[in-house]
């Protein structure tokens, strides 16, 4: 029986990706953004597509009640829409950080309390989080897409124990660096709520270094990541985590080993 997969933010980028091959391996696949438009391209290889905001529940409802209409389950979940949203914690109003953990962790909390009843009855599910290396590490100015994603990391493993007993198993994937226009994105955000005050200086550093890191030629591709997720769905004894992309593996070592000091000085190196 063909597995059914939904995947989250499958308008570009990790999402698009990994929807793809997906259904190259024979799974029924639904893509799901807010820009369903920006999904004809895989409707056309068969791929199914559905409108949904993470910051409606309404539209998430509906997005889970169309695909088991069609297909009568979800057997595989993979939770990749995110964002980035950088500024000073002084500057960022409290609804743009609000807006930050509804897209990053509450959407897809309640896509998984709706696909799980059917998981649990018929024994099978895998959920893939996609997490990144920023849930384990911190970057200037990112305090609140940080706490999204540290968030996801402590949530999900809970989760894995919670449903372990019921055939369901949960990954985290934590991408680095890669080749997609998040960064550049999270560089004009950042430059929007702090690019003048207090914290000016500061934000363009860093706001220029993104830019920098996401123009040059040093990120892995999104094809990469895309098959490294395409694993974590369907491997039969999956990895609770799977690491994959530019300075992924280094950064959570020095991380890790060498302490918050050490780390200090390597992120702030990077504004020289």
């Amino acid at each position: 029986m063909k597995k059914v997969a939904l995947v989250t933010g499958a308008s570009s980028g990790m999402g698009k990706s990994v929807a793809i091959i997906l259904h190259s391996q024979g799974c029924t696949v639904y893509g799901a953004a807010r820009r369903i438009e920006a999904m004809t391209d895989l409707q056309q290889k068969g791929i199914g597509a559905v409108l949904l905001d993470l910051t409606n529940d309404e539209s998430i409802v509906n997005a889970v009640k169309t695909i088991k209409e069609k297909e009568g389950r979800i057997d595989i979940l993979i939770n990749n829409a995110g964002y980035g949203s950088y500024g000073a914690v002084e500057d960022v109003p409290l609804d743009e950080a609000r807006r930050q953990f509804e897209v990053n962790l509450f959407g897809m909390a309640r896509l998984t309390q709706l696909i799980l009843p059917e998981m649990r009855m018929n024994k099978f599910g895998r959920i893939v989080n996609i997490s990144s290396m920023g849930g384990k590490i911190y970057t200037p100015l990112g305090a609140w897409y940080h706490a999204t994603k540290h968030a996801v990391e402590g949530w999900s493993d809970c989760l894995r124990l919670e449903v372990k007993d019921f055939g369901i198993d949960v990954v985290v994937v934590e991408p680095g660096g890669i080749k997609t226009l998040w960064g550049q994105i999270a560089a004009d955000n950042l430059m929007k709520t702090s690019g003048k005050g207090s914290y000016a200086v500061f934000a363009n550093k860093v706001a220029e270094n993104m830019k920098r890191l996401y123009t040059g030629s040093e990120l892995t591709d999104v094809e990469i990541l895309g098959k490294t997720i395409a694993q974590a769905a369907t491997d039969k004894k999956p990895k609770t985590r799977y690491v994959k992309g530019y300075m992924a593996k280094p950064a959570l070592t020095i991380r890790k080993w060498f302490g918050d000091k050490v780390f200090d000085k390597l992120m702030m190196s990077q504004l020289n």
